[in-house]
């Protein structure tokens, strides 16, 4: 799939699944994709995600991201009742428990 602006996935994930602000969620995702951060990155980001030294990411509209094969392998058996489901915070959306 084409990388998405981190703006559009950061707005998305707010409105169906956390709506407490963007900021937590961009520096989640940021992490996801460096590579010092995790053992695996799990997202797969174009752009300035931040540097070892400490430089920081540039803001979500200028960066975008998609999932990496390792993040989609994770999730490839989630519809298989391997995981349980319950409503998020306003019942319009399921999501992993």
């Amino acid at each position: 799939k084409p990388h998405k602006k981190s703006a559009r996935i950061t707005g998305d994930v707010m409105g169906k699944y956390h709506p407490h602000g963007d900021f937590s969620i961009y520096e989640a995702m940021v992490r996801m994709a460096q590579w010092w951060s995790y053992r695996y990155m799990l997202v797969d980001g174009h752009g300035n995600f931040g540097s070892m030294d400490g430089d920081g990411a540039a803001a979500q509209r200028y960066t975008e991201a998609r999932m990496s094969k390792i993040a989609l392998e994770m999730l490839r058996d989630i519809n298989k009742n391997t995981v349980d489901f319950v409503d998020n915070y306003d019942a319009n959306e399921r999501e992993p428990l």
